[in-house]
């Protein structure tokens, strides 16, 4: 008997060096709703792995469905593509940029982040979003050009920049 084909009609694919399995697994110990779903090994021996090697990983990440392909060196991650994670505190900002960044990440500007395995995230405070979306333009601008001097996003700063106040 055939066993029914549940995976999503779309999913977004990952391609790792052979570590999909281990990214996986450290982005459902980070970010809540995240876990592994289905993990498939190589049935044979192949050119750049052997018998019993992870080949996929399926994973939920926050609700979106993620294929992670083992595919070797080839095609590194790059800023082309990266995550963005709404923050609702400056608690969950920082839970979430330490977690990637203290794990072998790197920071980069502007909420930007990377992780390990070279994949980019965006850890964005909904307070950032709000203020840029201002109706008043100059509170927009102010708190736009706070952001642009920050890695990880203060939020208390870019209130006060949005308010005109200075630090």
């Amino acid at each position: 008997m055939t066993e029914p084909n549940t995976a999503a009609k779309a999913c977004i694919c990952l391609w790792y060096d052979g570590t999909a399995l281990e990214a996986a697994e450290f982005y459902a110990a980070t970010f809540p709703d995240t876990h592994v779903t289905r993990v498939e090994r190589s049935p044979s021996d192949y050119p750049d792995g052997s018998e019993g090697d992870v080949l996929t990983v399926e994973f939920s990440l926050m609700g979106i469905d993620c294929f992670g392909l083992n595919g070797g060196p080839q095609f590194p991650h790059s800023e082309a593509f990266s995550f963005q994670i709404a923050t609702d505190t400056q608690q969950e900002t920082d839970r979430y940029w330490n977690a990637i960044v203290n794990n072998g990440g790197a920071e980069s500007a502007c909420g930007w982040c990377k992780d390990k395995w070279g994949l980019c995230w965006q850890i964005t405070p909904r307070a950032l979003t709000q203020a840029l979306s201002d109706p008043d333009r100059d509170a927009a601008r102010r708190a736009m050009q706070a952001m642009m001097t920050m890695q990880k996003i203060d939020i208390a700063a870019i209130e006060a920049a949005r308010k005109g106040e200075t630090a």
